[in-house]
């Protein structure tokens, strides 16, 4: 027997001993995921960016303050990297930049940036290979979800502390959070159509990823920020920032996606396949998807 033929019968006995592989085989394979987590990640970065500069515009000294604390506990800021994010959140000159940004400006940084709830729509939609929900329906999820985190991305700087009891107590905090987080994102963006139980296996996998990503971000992240600023200015930042975003966007899009496979799949599909829990939502409020 060849070396080809070999593994082919290896693997053909471990999908038949175990049903669930040949799920995220195929799953993983076919899916696109990594070309779904790219795209994720550049509706994130068109999103934050318009975000970041109208937060600098128009919120309350208090509430810059607090994001850039938040910003430095999620990526461990220092040095030149720091005073960037510092000149940029600062607002040392607030009427000039309220002028140049405009209420209609900020207001059309907020809409547009639900395109990056739409992604992740899509990415959670795929991941459970449903059709996409109609605009009616979906429309007001977008920004629901899109609020939301950014209020949990405002608040990172006390959760990953502990509320001052220390990363003893952060760090599964962060884990928990971050399964609830990911649990209501997949519930609220597939518009009721998946019940909550079955999307717990995804929710699980998503929070083990953003915790551990979270965790080890600050350690090198700062590094990578300095010497690309050194090197590149600005833009530097622009990429690394960029390329963090596709680590976790792609983590996230696997993640939801292989929990998807694993809830309907044995030995899980007992407790958690969709087909045994009610909740979807009718038919009719989804379209044929567009691609």
């Amino acid at each position: 027997m060849s070396w080809a033929s070999r593994v082919r019968s290896l693997r053909s006995g471990a999908e038949r001993r175990f049903p669930v592989l040949a799920g995220l085989t195929e799953r993983l394979v076919d899916g696109n995921l990594l070309d779904a987590g790219t795209r994720l990640a550049a509706q994130a970065f068109l999103a934050s960016v318009p975000l970041l500069f109208a937060f600098a515009a128009f919120a309350p000294a208090a509430v810059r303050d607090q994001l850039r604390d938040s910003l430095r506990a999620m990526f461990g800021l220092t040095g030149a990297s720091a005073a960037e994010f510092q000149r940029v959140l600062g607002g040392g000159a607030p009427d000039e930049v309220r002028e140049t940004t405009g209420a209609i400006g900020a207001l059309i940084a907020l809409v547009s940036a639900t395109s990056f709830s739409r992604a992740m729509a899509r990415v959670c939609e795929r991941a459970w290979g449903l059709p996409r929900a109609r605009t009616r329906i979906a429309a007001w999820r977008w920004a629901a979800w899109l609020f939301f985190l950014l209020l949990v991305v405002f608040l990172q700087a006390p959760i990953r502390d502990g509320f001052g009891a220390g990363a003893w107590l952060g760090v599964p905090l962060f884990f928990v959070l971050a399964t609830g987080v990911w649990l209501w994102t997949q519930h609220l963006l597939l518009a009721k159509r998946v019940a909550w139980l079955p999307l717990l296996p995804g929710a699980l996998l998503g929070a083990a990823a953003s915790t551990a990503l979270g965790i080890t971000a600050p350690l090198y992240m700062p590094t990578a920020f300095d010497r690309a600023l050194s090197e590149y200015g600005s833009l530097g930042l622009v990429l690394t920032l960029l390329s963090w975003l596709i680590a976790v966007c792609g983590a996230v899009t696997f993640a939801l996606t292989i929990g998807a496979v694993l809830a309907r799949e044995p030995p899980l599909d007992r407790w958690f396949d969709p087909a045994r829990h009610p909740g979807r939502a009718p038919a009719s409020g989804a379209e044929p998807d567009g691609g």
